[in-house]
């Protein structure tokens, strides 16, 4: 997930009169509570019919594919219904050790989990998998669930592109008609159904497919934006929660989404940018990118100054530069090949930096989906400032003191200020004593993109919730990672249901070798790896 804002009061607000749930408790008697209800009782009734997966999933026949229906508008569960993909594969151990469904989100919002079954597979999985069926899905708009587009894919890719620390006023103006532009096309090509696109309405989809796959209460792992479905979930239907994990989470504060929460990132990709460059600068000998972290930053300005007058490959400019770095702040893991990257660019060889920071075409179309759902769902769910100079006076005092990634993000989420479809208001998250059962929330101290104290938030208003903190590290997306102290924690709670007391702490896990990626290949993590959430 990537989020926003800080400073500054809302502007102009427009609220669904339609949709929105009121703050502060469930929609137990509102129409979508009632529709929800309804397609629940279908869903538990049909089940999933599981089968060979499509090709276009790209999944082993080991994995099995299903769809399964919800209502477009839960307020009228008797109209249009649309499909949402599901992937499964059995648990491997016997049938006695079987503990029911795990279903994964992975975050986004725009992101799916039809790959997650594959994590089966993997050694560090291997426990889990033996006891739950690993269940993905893509959500409501993503893939092939009534995919949502705004605009064509190749305009999506399409590059170079600039990003200035301190745009100029033409800069700012080209960027608002950008961002007028998009919002008009996803309304253009998504139509009337584009305002359905909304967090509860994920959450009420979970709770279909919890029927559908025939679960009494549901075990549930989200990451990043897939902590917020969760977190409505239990807000919503706490009964049915059998376990949850939420790993790296979001601040669920209905002040916080989604204004608020993404201003918030910047300053902790700020201080995440500069754990980077502190690395690089530790690593002096091996990149030759400057002894100090301002060196590092020295160094890496040089290459966007080159870029902006001469892309590489014709492809990489100073914003391509500036999208490959952010992954920085998602995971240490990547360092040694961005450091790697930018040290080869700036010696003269800019075949590393164009493999890592040149779009990729080929994936045009399902990356132009995912940023589709992501606006659709941030814009939909909440109300937003829909006077630029609000935007304007905020991101300007904000990237005084955090300009790596301010702006970037701003004109990111711009088209929510332009929006054509109603406003929600947000639930008020939060359950009384006892509602929910024990869950488990997982997060790095130096998250940038799910900022620390969302966890701690989220930990206050989940009664009987556990916090388990890796401490001094900033990894997005704990769970099954690096660390295996977290990892205990996490199998301890999936396998037989135990937390922490109340609070745990786990050491940092060792910083990256500055030299490992080129002892195995130079094949980056992250985002290639199943399992772990999308840098989104």
């Amino acid at each position: 997930m990537r989020a926003v804002a800080l400073y500054g009061v809302i502007g102009s607000l427009v609220l669904s009169a339609l949709a929105a749930t009121p703050a502060g408790g469930l929609d137990t008697g509102s129409a979508e509570a009632a529709g929800t209800r309804i397609a629940t009782a279908r869903a538990a009734e049909a089940g999933i019919t599981f089968g060979p997966c499509p090709a276009v999933e790209q999944l082993p026949s080991s994995v099995r594919c299903g769809t399964v229906e919800v209502p477009l508008d839960y307020a009228r569960p008797d109209g249009r219904r649309i499909s949402l993909t599901v992937s499964r594969i059995a648990a491997r151990g016997k049938a006695a050790e079987r503990q029911g469904a795990l279903v994964y989100n992975p975050g986004g919002p725009g992101a799916s989990s039809m790959y997650f079954p594959m994590t089966a597979d993997l050694p560090a999985w291997k426990r889990l998998a033996g006891a739950y069926d690993f269940v993905g899905y893509a959500p409501r708009g993503v893939g092939r669930s009534a995919p949502v587009s705004c605009q064509e894919p190749k305009e999506f890719v399409k590059a170079p592109t600039q990003a200035p620390t301190q745009p100029s006023e033409a800069f700012k103006r080209a960027r608002i008609a950008d961002a007028k532009a998009y919002a008009q096309g996803c309304a253009r090509r998504t139509g009337d159904a584009l305002r359905h696109y909304t967090s509860l309405n994920n959450a009420r989809d979970l709770e279909v497919l919890r029927a559908a796959l025939g679960e009494e209460k549901i075990t549930y792992m989200g990451a990043s934006y897939g902590t917020y479905i969760g977190a409505l979930y239990a807000t919503l239907f706490p009964g049915h929660v059998r376990r949850m994990v939420f790993d790296s989470a979001v601040h669920p504060g209905t002040e916080q989404v989604w204004y608020r929460n993404n201003l918030d990132q910047s300053p902790a990709f700020e201080r995440r940018w500069g754990d980077f460059r502190a690395w690089v600068a530790k690593h002096h000998r091996t990149y030759a990118l400057g002894a100090t972290p301002e060196a590092v930053l020295s160094s890496y300005e040089k290459a966007a100054a080159r870029l902006a007058k001469e892309p590489a490959g014709g492809k990489v400019g100073p914003g391509e530069l500036q999208a490959a770095f952010l992954t920085t702040g998602y995971y240490d893991e990547i360092w040694p090949t961005r450091a790697r990257a930018l040290s080869r660019y700036l010696k003269g060889d800019p075949k590393p930096l164009i493999e890592q920071a040149a779009p990729d075409e080929a994936g045009a179309q399902e990356s132009e989906n995912g940023n589709a759902v992501y606006t659709a769902v941030e814009c939909n769910d909440a109300p937003w400032p829909t006077d630029w100079e609000v935007w304007d006076r905020d991101n300007t005092e904000l990237a005084k003191v955090a300009p790596f990634e301010t702006w970037d993000n701003a004109f990111l989420n711009l088209p929510c200020a332009y929006w054509p479809a109603p406003r929600q208001r947000p639930l008020e998250v939060g359950t009384e004593p006892g509602a929910l059962p024990p869950v488990l929330i997982l997060a790095a101290e130096r998250d940038a993109a799910t900022p620390y104290e969302g966890a701690v938030e989220l930990q206050r208003r989940l009664w009987g919730s556990a916090l388990v903190t890796e401490e001094d590290a900033g990894t997005h997306g704990i769970a099954v990672g690096a660390n295996k102290c977290v990892n205990g924690h996490l199998e301890n709670y999936l396998l037989n249901g135990e937390t922490p007391v109340r609070r745990a702490s786990c050491a940092p896990h060792p910083e990256p070798d500055p030299v490992s990626l080129e002892r195995r290949g130079a094949r980056e993590p992250g985002m290639a790896l199943p399992g772990r959430p999308p840098a989104v």
